[in-house]
């Protein structure tokens, strides 16, 4: 069954990022569609998918991750503004029968991504 899944990692504190809001995107030529809005759980992964079997498409899509409001919220003293507020991971979908899993691994001075299954 495709899906396409995320999860957050705060890698400065060494657990999972739990309530970082995001927003997924599908971009459609010069405009991107926002498809939902979520927030993570206290696992750092998403109550739902943001596509499953029954709507993955073969595009480009992008997450936005809001990571200064999360780290603000844990008091961790930042920058004004922020050096890292909000997140873009663009990445594209080649295979709508396959599983995709774009996780955020993040502190408040750097992050990495890969592409998981």
């Amino acid at each position: 069954m495709a899906k396409l899944s995320t999860h957050v990692l705060d890698t400065a504190n060494g657990k999972p990022a739990e309530n970082i809001k995001l927003e997924f995107y599908r971009v459609e030529g010069s405009q991107n569609v926002l498809l939902k809005t979520l927030t993570t759980n206290n696992d750092g992964r998403t109550n739902e998918l943001l596509l499953d079997n029954s709507n993955i498409e073969v595009g480009e899509y992008i997450i936005v991750f809001y990571v200064a409001e999360y780290f603000t919220k844990l008091g961790v003293e930042q920058t004004k503004p922020a050096f890292l507020n909000r997140i873009p991971i663009h990445f594209g979908i080649f295979d709508a029968k396959a599983n995709y899993h774009v996780p955020l691994l993040v502190s408040p001075w750097s992050y990495s991504t890969y592409r998981g299954s």
